[in-house]
């Protein structure tokens, strides 16, 4: 087992298999808020669902809408069961805040290095810990 340092942004643990996105990614209009399921056109990952996974994407983008987004993910049971950013913007951290879905930022490590999709891994945001099994 392989362990990284990472700032905490919402507590919790999450554990599942990783879904990577090497960009910035905007909730709002991108992703199917009952399925979990990416839409956004022309999105490397479109057709993806992210429900249960760990879900690893740069930082977040676009309207703060983003944030109920994310929220209605986890009301309608299709929220990640973690999120890993190289840093977390105000939108991703208040959605993942108040939907309470782990989530760290700024991994001592390239993340993009270290992880592959499919991998398993266990997001342990109070312990500010990412660990690949």
């Amino acid at each position: 087992m392989k362990i990284i340092k990472a700032r905490s942004i919402s507590e919790g643990k999450g554990k599942g298999e990783v879904i990577i996105l090497k960009e910035p990614f905007g909730f709002y209009g991108n992703i199917d808020p009952k399925t979990g399921v990416i839409i956004e056109k022309g999105n490397p990952i479109k057709g993806q669902c992210i429900k249960n996974k760990v879900f690893v994407f740069s930082n977040g983008k676009g309207s703060t809408v983003g944030s109920y987004v994310i929220y209605a993910l986890k009301k309608n049971r299709v929220s990640p069961a973690a999120i890993i950013n190289i840093e977390t913007e105000t939108i991703v951290a208040t959605g993942v805040i108040l939907a309470e879905i782990p989530c760290v930022d700024k991994p001592e490590l390239d993340i993009f290095k270290f992880l592959k999709d499919g991998d398993i891994v266990e997001v342990d945001a109070d312990k500010k810990e990412i660990r690949i099994l």
